[in-house]
């Protein structure tokens, strides 16, 4: 029985490629064994079936950014380690398959308020990292507050036009009631508490936040604690 030896190395031998092309084919998902895909070029094989999509091609997998529904109380890091091909959501597993290259070398981009869940942004893009950095005051974001207490007389007026938190004027932003217990505030790069801040001033209590849209990006239909990834045509 002959030793088992690299995928890389058999799919040379099978299709006489180089090195680099057999590496980049494998990683960009493009080789099975047996019928499953292996995007490992290290993973060693001896007598299963190796195959290369017609289709293949060697090249560079394109970077990938991942939107992730972050749970209350998550860390930045927490956040993601929780992402891998077990969590991404079922509703969205058409549109990407995912590969292990997919989780590495990823940078979050846009962090939550303090206490916040909802939209993360995670990316290996670095075109989507500096927009989001770059570009971030005419971004706008969008959160779901769930709040207790009254509000103040004119308290949405007084969000909207700009309100005062222990002397400090706050910036204007866009708010509504979606219902009797939720806030919806639209801001462009809201500095860290002001969601707080903005509650506090008009005599709310934040209960739960929740980011559900960056620029054009929204989180869609994706359940606490699963991810999907960036659409082609979608735009922040």
């Amino acid at each position: 029985m002959s030793e088992p030896i690299r995928l890389s190395k058999r799919l040379i031998e099978l299709v006489g490629c180089s090195r680099r092309e057999a590496e980049l084919f494998i990683e960009g998902g493009w080789v099975t064994v047996d019928g499953v895909v292996v995007d490992e070029p290290q993973f060693k094989v001896d007598s299963q079936k190796v195959a290369l999509d017609p289709d293949a091609k060697a090249e560079q997998p394109e970077p990938v950014t991942i939107l992730l529904h972050q749970l209350p109380g998550q860390s930045v890091e927490q956040a993601l380690a929780s992402i891998g091909a077990e969590s991404l959501s079922e509703e969205h597993r058409f549109s990407k398959r995912p590969l292990k290259g997919h989780f590495l070398r990823l940078s979050c981009a846009g962090e939550l308020q303090a206490g916040g869940s909802g939209l993360q942004v995670f990316t290996q893009d670095w075109k989507i990292v500096r927009k989001l950095t770059a570009d971030a005051a005419k971004i706008e974001q969008e959160y779901v507050v769930e709040v207790s207490g009254q509000m103040s007389e004119h308290g949405l007026n007084r969000l909207n036009h700009g309100a005062t938190f222990k002397g400090k004027v706050l910036p204007a932003v866009k708010a509504s009631w979606q219902n009797e217990t939720r806030l919806r505030l639209v801001m462009k790069n809201p500095a860290p508490g002001l969601i707080a801040q903005l509650c506090a001033c008009v005599g709310l209590t934040i209960v739960s936040m929740r980011r559900i849209r960056i620029g054009g990006v929204s989180l869609g239909k994706v359940p606490a604690g699963e991810w999907r990834y960036l659409a082609t045509k979608e735009k922040f």
